[in-house]
């Protein structure tokens, strides 16, 4: 979210009779950095570098988006990257309702999940570059793209191959990959680097029963822009339920990671006179200072963590670059739920937008809308604690694949850390709902995905699509 520079007032007043800021002659522009530069000098007195997304302007060989680099041997965007890989490795065989000749576009490429797996590999993405364990970062980054030949090909989207592949594990036995604390087979677990990827084929009944699980629930109807989630499995398979006892050093750094939070409810003042019309201005400079207050509870937060002195201040704030938006919007749906769906609610709902808001809003801030009901739903079915959102926090913070860190290997390491942490207490807390962890792993891409989306949003549309958002969320709760 987009925000102001000034920092928010401690606690009630404010002028105007809506009870909080004036509103501005006109909306503030956007932060060179996307946070205030006087707190980030606490963290690191040098110069902070923000990579410039307009240098070496590529566009993806799948898709035309904008290529963030060279994947598994050619050139392409995190949304191909990352889906070729899940389909490899969940060992994926997808169907095609027309002729095989899909067009494949930003705004196309999740309509065929056939043809666009099927141009990945005619462009040469190789599916050998991909670890065998799942982890973030190819085999053989030297390897660049490969020509295969048709028939191999139709193995592959046939599924043949995959087979061929079960066979000879079946035979040999798999390789031991055992993961620290977990008594499991690493290769059974969703990968604690990317959040999402299993090197386990997905059977179509898991499939089936984890879509129904949440299409069960009142949703737009175009949801085909996600169609990712409903492409996981909702049976795991993790470690079956039984009873067992939390590692006291498990305890122990849940403790920590909840104390390092601040649960106290937001001192953003929300009071709103009845009868008040609020204006686009006043309602944006609101959004600003929440904004504000949150994004200043993560750098406190950081200073808390048990790790902190495991890192470097470099990375730190290379890692709050990155993922503050991440952050503010993960606790806006979790653990400060109540108050952004309840007084901001109401004040969104004493803001009537203009016929012109309303036709010159985005595509782009619809999809947005979609998914952070969609979001929101999830969250609200899951009723996440205040540990599980302390780890899910941690695990998505300590992201090893950010540009610019210095030591990636042992942020990977106290990613594992955490995420084996989590999936321990979920376990050990819920023991009747085996499919909990995953669940709540596969709301982290998606928020990363949302954050991402809503940098591209107007500044003047996200009044009005907070209103929608909280309006829709609020409603269709109320009726439950």
């Amino acid at each position: 979210m987009e925000r102001d520079e000034r920092p928010p007032s401690g606690g009630g007043g404010g002028g105007g009779s809506a009870g909080f800021l004036e509103p501005p002659a006109a909306l503030p522009p956007p932060p060179r950095n996307g946070f205030c530069q006087d707190e980030l000098a606490e963290l690191d007195p040098g110069t902070i570098s923000v990579p410039d997304d307009r240098a070496e302007q590529r566009t993806c060989l799948i898709c035309g988006d904008r290529a963030t680099g060279l994947h598994y041997g050619i050139i392409s965007c995190e949304g191909c990257k990352g889906f070729f890989k899940r389909s490899i490795c969940n060992k994926r065989v997808y169907r095609c309702s027309r002729d095989k000749n899909c067009v494949m576009s930003r705004k196309q490429r999740n309509r065929c999940q056939y043809c666009r797996l099927l141009k990945c590999l005619q462009m040469g993405m190789n599916r050998k570059a991909i670890r065998e364990d799942g982890m973030p970062g190819g085999r053989n980054k030297s390897i660049g793209p490969v020509q295969i030949s048709e028939e191999e090909i139709e193995r592959i989207m046939s599924g043949q191959e995959f087979e061929e592949e079960a066979n000879h594990w079946s035979n040999h036995g798999d390789s031991d990959h055992s993961s620290p604390g977990n008594r499991a087979s690493e290769s059974n677990q969703p990968s604690p680097g990317s959040t999402l990827s299993s090197s386990r084929s997905v059977e179509l009944n898991g499939f089936m029963a984890f879509r129904e699980q949440y299409m069960g629930m009142p949703m737009p109807p175009h949801y085909q822009y996600i169609p990712h989630l409903f492409s996981y499995s909702g049976h795991s398979p993790l470690l079956p339920p039984q009873a067992r006892s939390l590692d006291p050093q498990s305890y122990s750094l849940i403790h920590q990671l909840v104390s390092a939070e601040d649960l106290e409810p937001l001192g953003t003042p929300m009071l709103i006179e009845d009868g008040y019309a609020v204006t686009q201005a006043e309602l944006f400079a609101l959004l600003c200072r929440l904004a504000d207050e949150l994004l200043f509870r993560q750098i406190a937060w950081i200073k808390k963590l048990p790790f902190f002195c495991e890192l470097s201040i470099k990375d730190y704030t290379c890692l709050l670059s990155s993922t503050w938006q991440e952050l503010i919007l993960l606790s806006s749906l979790t653990v400060y739920s109540k108050q952004i769906f309840g007084e901001l609610a109401d004040v969104t709902a004493k803001y009537s937008p203009s016929d012109e808001e309303l036709h010159r809003f985005s595509d782009e801030g619809m999809e947005v809308i979609e998914r952070l009901i969609y979001l929101y739903h999830k969250f609200h079915q899951l009723k996440v604690s205040n540990e599980e959102y302390a780890c899910m926090k941690a695990i998505n913070f300590l992201n090893q694949d950010i540009r610019g860190l210095t030591s990636a290997s042992q942020l990977e390491q106290l990613n594992k850390r955490y995420w084996y942490i989590c999936q321990d207490f979920t376990e050990y807390k819920y023991t009747h709902q085996p499919n909990r962890f995953p669940d709540l792993m596969m709301c982290l891409p998606e928020i990363r995905y949302i954050a991402g989306k809503m940098v591209n949003v107007p500044l003047e549309q996200l009044p009005l699509l907070f209103k929608v958002v909280l309006h829709s969320c609020k409603t269709s709760v109320g009726k439950e």
